[in-house]
C-alpha cells in the first residue's frame, strides 16, 4: 500500500528531515501553538508514525514562532463544554499523545523555544531531554482555568521533582522559568535562546553518532517503570478532568480569558 510521505502527512505538525534527524514541529503560530482539536489528534497520531519511519533515529520537537505550546486552544475548550461527549475523544487521544511519546524508541528531544505551559508543559516533559531557551517559562496552569491537569502533568511532574513540588505548582497553576525549571531537575538544560540551536545540534550529534540500539534500547528500558506509573495515572486524571469540564468554574475561567479578565471563581 503506498501511502502519503510522512512530510506531507499532518495539517498542523511540520516534518523535516536532515539524514537520520527528523525535526517535529507544531506549526501555528499565530495561536502560540495552542492545541485545536486538529492538532490533538494529529499529537495523537504522529509518533506513531514516527516510530515506524525507517530513515530516522532521533526525533526533535519544537513549537513555531516565539512559543513552544500554549496549551489547549479557548475555542476548542468551549466546544468541549457545548458538547461535554466529545471529551471522550479527547481522552482518548490524550492518552494515546502521551503512550505514543513514551513507547517511542527513538531518542525524542524538546526544543523549548518559548513557552511551554498545560498540554504544553506535558509535551516538552514527556521527552527524553529537554532543553529550553533562558527566557522562556513552563509551568501546568490547568487549574487557572477550572481544569484539572489530568493530561499528563499530574503522571510526568511528580516523577521530575517529587510529589511536594509537583502538588506546589499543579495546586497553584504558577509558571517557572526555565532556569528554575532545570535548577529542580523539571527539565535537563536552559540555555540563551541564542544558543539554543547549538546546545541541541551539539547533543544531537553525540546521539546520530552513537550505537542506534544500544541508545534506543537504554531510553526503552529506563521508561520501564516510567510507562508502568503514567498508565496506572492517566484514566482517573483524565476522568477528574472531564468532570471538571462541566464545571461552573471551567466556564468562568473561558469566559474570563475571552473578556481579558480576571475569573470570579465559585467552587462550583
Amino acid at each position: 500500500m503506498k501511502r502519503i510521505p510522512l512530510e506531507e502527512r499532518y495539517e498542523t505538525l511540520k516534518i523535516e528531515r536532515k539524514g537520520r534527524l527528523l525535526t517535529l514541529t507544531m506549526n501555528r503560530p499565530d495561536f502560540l501553538n495552542a492545541a485545536d482539536k486538529v492538532m490533538h489528534e494529529e499529537l495523537s497520531e504522529v509518533f506513531y508514525d514516527i516510530a515506524s519511519d525507517p530513515g530516522s533515529d532521533v526525533v526533535v520537537f519544537t513549537g513555531a514562532g516565539r512559543a513552544f505550546s500554549s496549551g489547549g486552544d479557548i475555542n476548542w475548550m468551549q466546544e468541549m463544554i457545548d458538547h461535554p461527549h466529545t471529551f471522550e475523544q479527547t481522552a482518548r487521544e490524550a492518552k494515546r499523545i502521551v503512550f505514543s511519546m513514551l513507547d517511542l524508541e527513538k531518542p525524542l528531544i524538546a526544543r523549548v523555544n518559548g513557552h511551554a505551559t498545560g498540554l504544553g508543559a506535558t509535551l516538552a516533559l514527556m521527552c527524553d531531554v529537554v532543553f529550553a531557551a533562558s527566557d522562556a517559562k513552563i509551568g501546568d496552569p490547568h487549574v487557572a482555568v477550572g481544569f484539572v491537569a489530568g493530561d499528563g502533568g499530574a503522571a510526568i511532574w511528580p516523577q521530575l521533582i517529587g510529589y511536594a513540588r509537583a502538588k506546589e505548582f499543579l495546586m497553584s497553576g504558577d509558571l517557572l522559568t526555565a532556569p528554575r525549571a532545570a535548577e529542580i531537575g523539571l527539565i535537563n538544560h536552559a540555555v540563551p535562546a541564542a544558543e539554543l540551536d547549538a546546545a541541541v545540534e551539539a547533543y544531537v550529534g553525540k546521539l546520530l553518532a552513537g550505537a542506534t540500539k544500544a541508545i534506543r534500547w537504554s531510553k526503552v528500558a529506563t521508561n520501564i517503570e516510567l510507562k508502568r506509573i503514567v498508565h496506572g495515572v492517566m484514566d482517573a486524571s483524565l476522568a477528574y478532568e472531564a468532570l471538571s469540564n462541566i464545571t461552573a468554574d471551567h466556564q468562568e475561567a473561558v469566559n474570563a480569558f475571552r473578556d481579558k479578565r480576571k475569573p470570579g471563581f465559585s467552587g462550583r
